[in-house]
């Protein structure tokens, strides 16, 4: 008699749990980014954090310039991709290309796509498909305390 035996656990299978560690660029020990941000700053980037809606005076800035990361200073948006969504937090509608970077967030019971900046890995917000239809059909949702305007000139 021969006995097989099988396992559904392989090495290419994850869960939620085993989240693969990035190194970005930009790191630098928790007592370091404390000294760095504000007690906001750190809560959203460093710890995932969220604003509350309609608290952040980029929500309704609408100056040209570049949105970057208030951690590292890496661009992230530009203000001609931002719009009103209502929703009491800065979106834009596309993100600068290759300074973002993307996670599936279960912490609510269900998967979002999570922002993170891709230099330093601080957390900006989610992404959604209810944008404008008339370009991207994306709501990038970021906090505003996770962002520095930088006007344009």
């Amino acid at each position: 008699m021969v006995s097989l035996f099988f396992s559904c656990n392989s090495s290419a299978q994850k869960t939620t749990d085993e989240k693969q560690e990035t190194t970005y660029k930009v790191t630098k020990s928790d007592a370091e980014w404390k000294e760095q941000l504000t007690e906001k700053q750190y809560y959203v980037l460093r710890q995932a954090g969220t604003e509350r809606p309609f608290s952040s005076p980029l929500n309704k800035n609408y100056k040209q310039g570049t949105y970057h990361c208030a951690a590292c200073d890496t661009p992230l948006f530009k203000s001609e991709h931002k719009f009103d969504s209502g929703t009491g937090w800065p979106s834009f509608d596309r993100e600068i290309e290759g300074n973002v970077a993307y996670d599936t967030d279960y912490k609510i019971g269900y998967a979002r796509t999570e922002e993170h900046c891709a230099t330093c890995g601080g957390h900006l917000g989610h992404v959604f498909n209810d944008g404008p239809r008339d370009t991207t059909g994306k709501r990038h949702c970021i906090n505003g305390v996770a962002l520095k305007f930088v006007p344009e000139g």
